[in-house]
């Protein structure tokens, strides 16, 4: 249970972060850094498999650059951030603040 939560929590932020991205796009590692500011401290591997779970769902993108993996959110993936859309397992976003 409480991996399946950290999971999908882990899953929208790697979404936000993206979005806020001015190309849309980041390497794992850096994405892996994010996760930790966040408290979800996972090895290189567990956010690869999150990555691979994101674009098997059609929300990112992922290109090999060797051993480095890019991250590129999709409109799907923004649909979620921005409420449009729900992305099952995926934590949905709070309501924006007025």
């Amino acid at each position: 249970m409480m991996d399946r939560i950290i999971r999908e929590h882990a899953r929208l932020i790697v979404l936000r972060v993206l979005a806020n991205e001015t190309n849309g796009s980041l390497n794992s590692a850096a994405l892996q850094d994010n996760l930790q500011v966040y408290g979800i401290a996972k090895p290189r591997d567990w956010v690869h498999d999150e990555l691979g779970w994101l674009a098997s769902m059609g929300a990112i993108t992922v290109t090999e650059v060797g051993s480095v993996r890019i991250a590129s959110i999709t409109a799907k993936g923004l649909d979620h951030v921005q409420r449009r859309i729900a992305i099952e397992g995926v934590k949905r976003p709070s309501p924006a603040e007025s």
